[in-house]
């Protein structure tokens, strides 16, 4: 089993600067996502939008990383890590990521890995383990409790809206107050929004992505 995903090009015909992986979230498609391409303005950059490995059981067409388990609050605990269908996508979520290196010759510390809501989870979840560029969390949260990892933490950005009614503010809170225990250069902000993401998002996600890695022709 391997992710399918769909992949931008560079709009500048050169090889990639960098690589933006965004990952969708819960009952949504790597299509939703795709969608939001041509609104970031990121021409010297690949863009890849992985589709979740699970069909959602209420969405025709949808896809989701793992299955919510019943009156789940987004607390995060020990016991969500080991569950079974998020093992199986963080680890297919892993392959892609080495694949996209190998393949692309765009080095995993010049790959920004970002998701929305069970998406910016996941980004969590992978991401604060692997040597890349940067992170980007959009309406998420932790799955379980951070395991201190060996590298240093990527810089994060984390945007949530102060009216989510999804995805609770309280969740992004503590996954902020998690990675800055552990010395994580965060750039945090909230906005009034619901569990959305506005033009102003987008452009948060392009100065971030240029940010960390600047065209030094």
């Amino acid at each position: 089993m391997a992710l399918q995903a769909i992949t931008i090009p560079p709009a500048s015909g050169q090889p990639p600067r960098g690589t933006v992986v965004i990952l969708h979230g819960w009952g949504a498609s790597a299509k939703d996502v795709w969608s939001l391409a041509s609104l970031v303005d990121l021409p010297d950059f690949q863009l890849v939008f992985p589709d979740a490995p699970f069909s959602h059981p209420y969405s025709a067409g949808g896809k989701m990383w793992y299955d919510f388990p019943n009156h789940f609050n987004f607390q995060s605990t020990s016991e969500f890590r080991t569950r079974k269908d998020l093992s199986t996508s963080r680890q297919l979520l892993i392959d892609l990521l080495k694949e996209l290196a190998t393949t692309t010759g765009v080095p995993l510390s010049h790959t920004v890995l970002g998701g929305f809501s069970q998406g910016g989870a996941m980004t969590l979840d992978v991401g604060l383990g692997l040597p890349l560029a940067g992170l980007m969390v959009l309406s998420g949260y932790l799955h379980a409790p951070i395991v201190p990892p060996q590298a240093a933490i990527p810089p994060v950005l984390m945007i949530h809206g102060k009216q989510d009614s999804v995805v609770p503010l309280a969740a992004a809170q503590q996954a902020l107050a998690s990675l800055r225990s552990l010395g994580a250069d965060v750039r945090y902000q909230e906005f009034d929004m619901g569990h959305e993401i506005q033009p102003i998002v987008l452009k948060l996600i392009q100065s971030f992505v240029e940010e960390l890695l600047p065209n030094n022709k």
